[in-house]
């Protein structure tokens, strides 16, 4: 409960400042170039703002401890191979943390050289540590493939056609039903109306478009892990141990970015194990 009012509350104040920043440039969305204009804003405003604060709202919202300083055996081999991927990979020691639930993992961060690998306890207590290993070559590949950038523009894009399409349909729409009236200036019911229904069908087809492209990540961060290790005997390993566990579904900011997705097919941010592993199977890892 406690990530679904963070998630939403952070959603509303991104929201409220596009809206007051629109508001103080002067932007009117009645125009063609001023509402193509206003949902650049808040197409991409929203999603980059969302990247940027990516690592903290994972913190906060999943209740991450960073491992500064390891505490034991497990964290110090955890932090080490971390670090390891992160050099073959060409890029930065992302910060590593660990949170408590099922079987899952996640990568985050507005940035290559500054990003957030966690793991949770449950997937530390129920594999090998052949397949936390897999699994966190999954999670760096994420980051060395830039996939939370890649997701954040191609969301802004799916953002931004929404908002704009939306409005153009409901101008015309009231304007149609409108043509006999007298009123001067401002939209009528039929816009409102047409824009609210145009926003949740439209939101269905970015919705669609998004996790088609979250999906085809997957497979290269899995052949990334391969390459990683050297072999995708593990990630095979790795994943087919994800198929006989109970693992829980990350908050929406993040699930795109898990080891483990939702069951779902035209939403789903992953694909279904047995492809992912058939995949595995095909690849020849230099």
């Amino acid at each position: 409960m406690k990530r679904i009012a963070l998630f939403l509350a952070t959603n509303f104040a991104v929201l409220l400042v596009l809206g007051l920043v629109t508001s103080i440039l002067g932007i009117d969305p009645r125009s063609q170039s001023g509402l193509l204009i206003m949902a650049l804003i808040l197409g991409f405003g929203g999603s980059t703002i969302s990247l940027l604060l990516s690592k903290t709202m994972a913190k906060r919202s999943m209740g991450v401890r960073i491992i500064n300083q390891p505490s034991n055996r497990d964290e110090a081999w955890l932090v080490d191979t971390v670090r390891q991927f992160a050099e073959k990979s060409g890029i930065g020691m992302p910060e590593v943390g660990i949170y408590d639930g099922p079987a899952n993992a996640f990568a985050t961060g507005a940035f290559k050289n500054s990003a957030l690998v966690a793991v949770s306890t449950g997937l530390l207590q129920s594999m090998t540590h052949e397949e936390v290993e897999a699994v966190i070559g999954h999670e760096v590949a994420h980051v060395a493939n830039g996939d939370m950038v890649t997701m954040t523009l191609i969301q802004g894009v799916m953002n931004t056609f929404v908002i704009y399409i939306s409005r153009v349909i409901g101008a015309v729409v009231d304007s149609f039903l409108n043509r006999n009236s007298n009123s001067q200036g401002g939209y009528g019911i039929g816009y409102y109306a047409t824009v609210f229904i145009m926003d949740a069908l439209l939101g269905f087809l970015a919705a669609i478009i998004v996790a088609w492209f979250s999906r085809h990540r997957e497979f290269r961060a899995d052949a990334g892990a391969a390459e990683l290790m050297g072999q995708s005997q593990s990630m095979q390993k790795a994943l087919a141990r994800l198929g006989g566990l109970n693992t829980e579904d990350l908050p929406k900011n993040l699930a795109s970015m898990g080891i483990a997705g939702g069951i779902g097919k035209l939403f789903s941010t992953h694909p279904p194990i047995e492809q992912r592993i058939a995949a595995l199977q095909q690849l020849q890892v230099r």
